[in-house]
């Protein structure tokens, strides 16, 4: 320091980023490093903490998403590794995925917001249709919406010719 003062014993702050993980491998990996800290998984102890909490996941298959021969399992298979350690399993979409359904979550929500949506149809747009999340929520904003009436933003100061 420039004022003379002696620094001892300071020490740096943990690097705070977060990791890069762009594999399912990565991912996989960082969440046994976090979840089982210091301790080696087999694929058979991880398999039955899948199944304890109600899902399926082989042992194998699990070893060979570890093994990084895994990369794009289906969407059962990301639920299971969801539940074995805890987490959402969108965590373990690729990051495309996660991105699309945010933005149309986002979408979703500033389209309510400004009056542009009075129902929900179930399609979306792939053959999939909408994440059955997604339109839980939908339904339940849809539904609180209808209970408060046209007047709904009276509480906030606004009347319906200001909408």
């Amino acid at each position: 320091m420039d004022n003379g003062e002696e620094r001892t014993g300071e020490q740096h702050p943990p690097d705070r980023r977060a990791p890069e993980l762009r594999t399912l491998q990565q991912k996989v990996e960082y969440m046994v490093e976090k979840t089982f800290p210091g301790q080696k998984i087999s694929g058979r102890v991880f398999a039955d903490l899948v199944k304890q909490r109600g899902g399926s996941l082989s042992h194998s298959y699990f070893s060979n998403i570890l093994a990084g021969k895994v990369t794009h399992p289906s969407e059962d298979i990301l639920k299971a590794l969801g539940l074995g350690f805890g987490v959402d399993w969108r965590f373990f979409k690729d990051e495309s995925d996660v991105v699309d359904d945010v933005v149309a979550g986002l979408q979703f929500l500033a389209k309510r917001r400004t009056g542009d949506i009075s129902g929900v149809a179930a399609r979306g747009n792939d053959e999939e249709g909408l994440p059955a999340e997604l339109l839980e929520f939908a339904l339940s904003l849809l539904e609180e919406t209808k209970h408060k009436g046209p007047d709904r933003d009276a509480s906030r100061g606004r009347s319906p010719e200001d909408r």
